[in-house]
């Protein structure tokens, strides 16, 4: 090795004496440096691979032991007392959230299979959503209280059950909120934006070519037509009336003569008490205590891991938002 470099360095290997830096000497310089240069990428390399390599170690351990915790979390069995099931809706409904009628309908099933539920809360918190998904939940509640009447269900209302988080509280046997709760809003809505006036402004040409006379209806970008915009209505309205009679289905004679009841007003705990919305004040642990009769509450709400929550905040979706709105979200009804 020695030798080796003394070469390099144009040494004599006998007194060491450096040549003369004439053009044999240039190369060899530039030889050394590249040698070293080499070297030095190498030894960088090396040290990133070992870093990466650490660190998905540690990401390795660091999900493990997360999915083992929340694992463990769920594994946890009840006094053979029996317990109250516990499924949260949460967060505005719709098919791609946590809050979608498949979810849901896993917390349900799985709480009606322990053979300890006594009885089963559905706490809600939630403005709202898909009126097909609010539906769907509301079949599920019904379903299996036919099939089980001996397990009571309680909807408590923490901050808000409006529209369609209302309409999956109307299939409860009781429903119980804060004083200060909003619940109500029995409506459907549906909006969007016009462009017509812009388009012209910026010399924007809309060219829609289609089959069906009305299959470009309510196109933002082109002036709405007052016999589809009537139509429209007519499609709004039979979606309200199935709102209404699938409260008054939940709720029977407890509700009382208000005109407003289904205009999609919003009322507090305290109005909703005294039209006939609700039954009572109670948080859910009060519910499963004093008026359920046991007071051990076992959560049955189907969640994410944590390893599935971070793949799903991994992805992207490019141009989505605009994707959604150009392609129907105009046409979208929500409670």
């Amino acid at each position: 090795m020695k030798s080796l470099i003394d070469k390099l360095l144009g040494r004599d290997t006998d007194d060491s004496v450096m040549t003369e830096p004439g053009s044999e000497g240039k190369e060899q310089w530039i030889l050394l440096e590249k040698v070293v240069g080499d070297a030095f990428v190498e030894q960088k390399r090396a040290r990133q691979w070992g870093i990466f390599f650490k660190l998905l170690t540690f990401a390795y351990l660091f999900f493990g032991v997360l999915i083992f915790y929340q694992a463990s979390g769920r594994s946890v069995p009840s006094s053979t007392d029996g317990h109250t099931a516990i499924i949260s809706l949460k967060g505005v409904i719709k098919e791609d959230t946590q809050a979608n009628a498949n979810t849901f309908a896993t917390g349900l099933r799985r709480a009606y299979e322990d053979e300890n539920t006594k009885a089963i809360i559905i706490a809600i918190n939630s403005p709202g959503g898909s009126p097909v998904q609010s539906d769907y939940m509301f079949n599920e509640i019904k379903r299996l209280k036919d099939k089980h009447p001996d397990i009571k269900v309680y909807a408590v209302v923490s901050d808000i059950a409006a529209s369609g988080g209302y309409y999956v509280a109307a299939a409860a046997d009781e429903i119980y909120a804060n004083q200060a709760s909003l619940v109500g809003s029995i409506g459907v809505t549906s909006a969007g934006f016009g462009f017509v006036e812009a388009i012209e402004k910026l010399g924007i040409e809309r060219r829609d070519y289609t089959a069906g006379e009305n299959k470009s209806f309510l196109d933002p970008f082109q002036p709405s037509k007052p016999e589809q915009v009537r139509f429209w209505q007519t499609v709004l309205a039979s979606t309200h009336e199935r709102f209404i009679n699938r409260v008054k289905e939940g709720r029977g004679d407890r509700l009382g003569d208000y005109p407003d009841m289904f205009s999609g007003l919003i009322w507090n705990g305290e109005q909703a008490l005294e039209m006939g919305l609700i039954d009572g004040f109670a948080s859910a642990g009060q519910v499963a205590r004093d008026i359920a009769g046991v007071e051990e509450m076992r959560d049955f709400t189907v969640k994410k891991t944590p390893l599935e929550e971070l793949l799903g905040g991994m992805g992207t979706q490019v141009g989505k938002g605009m994707a959604e709105y150009w392609h129907g979200e105009a046409l979208k009804m929500e409670f």
